[in-house]
């Protein structure tokens, strides 16, 4: 009894060290990462710490056998399911994902694009009235990084120049369409801004009038604090949370992906401990491709239900000429009675008991 408890106290420990060696892994990967060392040397740093703890949670699992030749069989066999499990997470990790799916990139009808002084180059759309009766343009200002839709945004805000309004819709610093900086730590929110402010003075207006949705509330109130002289109005619909967070790209890189991967999984610590390593790694194309994901993952429509075929009723038999449907059901000379004011009446050809009132009709009849 004891040698069995021994036993699964032993499987326990070793199936615990195998739930906590991807965790080593990628936090192996992560304090490399942090050093500045080149992606070839963090990678390698994590798939032999993940492969270590791998071993080890396995020697537990597997009994100890009394005799040496035993022992060495169980160390070759171990050590055999360790390299497996291991090659098969180094070849998903280091394998980049297919490209982004169709629709994810390409020109928006009247696509142009701001070289901004802030060294911003931004992909944008001007939508102009018939006749322009307010001063003050509108500029929208999307949600999360990966949840800019260029072309859908000015389709629908594009409604506003019938009020006499200029519409510009366009996507912020290293999002959507716009350009990616060469340094990733130059994003964040004084830089959108600093671009927001360079696009006032581009366009020329005096104020403008925000408006924000999702994470483009955080940038219309960092603005008007910044700026309290150059909005007109501002609207805030659907709006997150106005604190600053972090990592708002690594949060929206896990939207798209369920349930996600080694190499997903490298790439979002990376993108929490060192954006530049995270670049490094994955690049700005594979970046945007899982971006990309999420913002269609966010923007698919629910599924219809199904719904279950009528069940056909019975068949009846009729002469020529007339509908199979079920027959009007002719009143018996008691109907108007005492049953009929009381709903009870029965059905003439069935047992059953008509709970509707006459008055109502005959639940019986139908159409032909």
């Amino acid at each position: 009894m004891a040698s069995w408890g021994r036993i699964a106290r032993r499987a326990a420990a070793g199936a615990a060290v195998l739930a906590l060696s991807p965790v080593a892994g990628l936090a192996a990967l992560a304090g490399t990462a942090m050093v500045g060392l080149p992606p070839g040397v963090f990678t390698a740093a994590g798939l032999a710490v993940f492969a270590s703890v791998c071993f080890l949670g396995l020697l537990l699992c597997v009994p100890r056998p009394r005799r040496p030749w035993a022992r060495w069989v169980r160390a070759l066999a171990v050590l055999g399911t360790a390299g497996l499990v291991v090659w098969q997470t180094a070849g998903v990790t280091l394998r980049p994902p297919s490209p982004a799916p169709p629709g994810a990139s390409g020109k928006v009808p009247g696509q142009r694009e701001w070289r901004l002084p802030t060294g911003s180059r931004l992909a944008y759309v001007r939508l102009a009235p018939r006749k322009a009766v307010r001063p003050e343009p509108v500029v929208f200002l999307h949600g999360a990084p990966g949840l800019s839709d260029l072309a859908a945004d000015a389709r629908f805000y594009g409604r506003l120049t019938a009020d006499g309004h200029q519409v510009y819709v366009y996507d912020r610093a290293g999002t959507g369409r716009s350009a990616r900086l060469a340094d990733p730590r130059g994003y964040g929110l004084a830089r959108d801004v600093a671009d927001l402010e360079a696009i006032r003075r581009e366009v020329g207006a005096d104020r403008l009038n925000l408006v924000a949705r999702d994470e483009g509330a955080r940038l219309a109130v960092a603005y008007l604090a910044a700026y309290p002289g150059r909005v007109a109005g501002a609207v805030l619909y659907a709006p997150a949370a106005l604190t600053p967070g972090r990592a708002t790209a690594a949060a929206a890189l896990l939207t798209g992906q369920e349930p996600p991967g080694p190499r997903l999984l490298a790439v979002y610590t990376l993108l929490r401990v060192d954006p530049r390593a995270a670049q490094s790694f994955a690049g700005d194309a594979e970046l945007d491709a899982y971006l990309a994901r999420a913002r269609l993952r966010a923007w698919r429509p629910a599924r219809a239900r199904r719904r279950r075929p009528a069940r056909p009723g019975p068949r009846r038999w009729a002469p020529p000429g007339r509908s199979r449907s079920r027959p009007a059901c002719r009143r018996p000379s008691w109907w108007s009675r005492g049953p009929a004011a009381s709903g009870t009446a029965r059905r003439p050809g069935t047992g059953r008991r008509c709970r509707r009132p006459a008055s109502r009709g005959c639940p019986t009849r139908r159409r032909t």
